[in-house]
């Protein structure tokens, strides 16, 4: 397998992951300057998750009618631009804005990336392919934290988007140069009417529930908008049943892996997808870190998600996907449970080494599910699959943080207090509930699901080949007088 296209391909996630974390470790100090509150800056986060599930749906038809690589290369060109635009805002309004621009390039670039790596990559090396396409994109978020709280904390927040431009043009340039031209598929017909009835639902429902939490704007807004999403996810369900060719494909749904996937998955990334906003604001808002010294607590988590990467497959291997995402479901809720009993006196160490564990194992889920998810998708519903599976986690991760930042709200309105260490525990013992029920989808697959992209054999198996291993030594052996 040639390592040279995932390693490419990687450029973009490597920006677009350090960037998540860049910004989660400057909330508070962005929020001091252009005048609101951390938990107010939610917002931020949530522009950017529906820019992300209203523009991922279309990433694999623009690739097949533009081409993947001219899409790609397009994509690291206007999240360059969202990131210039961010550095450049100063209120809240402006900094949304540009976030939702940012999210329209980060839209087409992870969802591409794993396409063109499906086009281009052998079903047998899949698991090595997205192993080397993800190494890279975690050393993002491991640098991450520490960069952004250095030049948070010493120089000013609007670096932390600036140096997003020399990344973004190196990757233009690598991918102009080494990325093939990938073969499209079968151009599909657009579905222009499941676009805007998945993008009205899409934003509907996750700004709707963003504002309930977080009520900035009155309160039947939030209520017209969530209502409005739901109509509209109601109503495209059956049109999409109805057509050949619809945007996102309910019938991919009767895959049983591609369907624990997206299930199990969007309830696990309540969790994951909550603790980039939770961790960092308990830290300077509840303990009085700096900037400089969450970040260099919280990086450890990108570290251990590093490390699993080098081990993923063996452990695949040896208990197979269903037993393995299990495992990693339950024990991420309860890094997520002990991480809600951190208290300002909790030594550093302790800290660090709870969140290097849980970034360890939610790696080894993220490696296993992103295979899994396409273990029984033929090819000619690789674009639509990618598009669903990419879709759901902006979604999901907007939802998880609308909950965790009303969580943080309700808690603190109840006790009649600021913001305190009290409430962040509250949204840590939520989140790890919600993120513990994961496990349910899974428990329904059979336990060798996907075994023909994982390698795992079942004991008997094992045995056979360990069997036949022995009789060709003993065969190979010269006859001893």
């Amino acid at each position: 397998m040639s390592r040279l296209i995932p390693l490419i391909l990687a450029v973009a996630l490597f920006m677009e992951n350090m960037d998540a974390t860049v910004i989660a470790t400057s909330l508070p100090a962005i929020a001091a300057d252009i005048g609101t509150t951390p938990v107010a800056l939610k917002l931020a986060f949530t522009a950017y998750f529906v820019a992300l599930a209203i523009f991922i749906p279309i990433s694999a038809w623009l690739a097949d009618k533009f081409g993947a690589k001219t899409v790609f290369r397009a994509a690291i060109l206007v999240f360059i631009a969202g990131s210039i635009a961010c550095a450049f805002s100063g209120s809240l309004a402006e900094f949304v804005m540009a976030r939702f621009l940012k999210g329209m390039g980060g839209a087409m670039m992870s969802p591409l990336a794993r396409l063109i790596l499906l086009r281009t990559t052998e079903r047998k090396d899949l698991v090595n392919a997205m192993a080397w396409l993800t190494i890279p994109a975690l050393i993002g978020p491991t640098l991450g934290p520490p960069i952004g709280g250095f030049l948070t904390t010493f120089l000013s927040w609007h670096w932390i988007f600036i140096i997003n431009v020399p990344i973004g043009l190196l990757g233009v340039v690598l991918i102009t140069k080494y990325l093939p031209e990938v073969e499209s598929a079968t151009q599909r017909p657009m579905d222009f009417p499941g676009f805007f009835l998945s993008a009205i639902a899409f934003s509907g429902i996750v700004f709707g529930l963003s504002l309930l939490s977080m009520p900035v704007l009155p309160l039947w807004v939030a209520g017209v908008s969530t209502v409005v999403g739901l109509a509209a996810a109601i109503i495209y369900v059956p049109y999409a049943l109805r057509i050949e060719h619809p945007l996102l494909d309910p019938r991919l749904f009767l895959h049983p892996s591609y369907r624990a996937v997206v299930f199990g998955s969007s309830l696990f990334l309540i969790g994951a997808g909550a603790t980039p906003f939770l961790v960092p604001l308990m830290l300077q808002v509840g303990f009085g870190y700096t900037p400089f010294e969450s970040g260099m607590i919280t990086f450890v988590g990108a570290l251990g998600a590093l490390c699993m990467k080098f081990i993923a497959k063996p452990i695949y291997q040896r208990i197979g996907f269903r037993s393995a995402l299990i495992a990693a479901a339950i024990l991420s809720s309860l890094g997520l449970f002990i991480k809600g009993t951190f208290v300002p006196q909790t030594p550093v160490i302790v800290m660090m080494m709870v969140i290097f564990l849980v970034g360890l194992i939610r790696s080894l889920y993220f490696t296993g599910q992103n295979a899994l998810a396409f273990a029984d998708i033929d090819e000619d519903e690789a674009g639509p699959a990618t598009a669903i599976h990419a879709v759901m986690r902006p979604i999901a991760t907007a939802l998880a943080v609308a909950t965790a930042g009303g969580v943080l709200e309700l808690s603190s309105h109840l006790r009649g207090q600021p913001l305190g260490v009290d409430d962040f525990h509250t949204a840590f013992f939520a989140i790890a509930a919600i993120s513990f029920l994961a496990i349910i989808p899974y428990l329904r697959l059979e336990k060798e699901a996907g075994s023909d992209i994982s390698g795992q054999r079942t004991a008997a198996q094992r045995q056979a080949a360990l069997q036949k291993t022995d009789e060709q030594g003993y065969q190979g052996r010269s006859p001893r007088f």
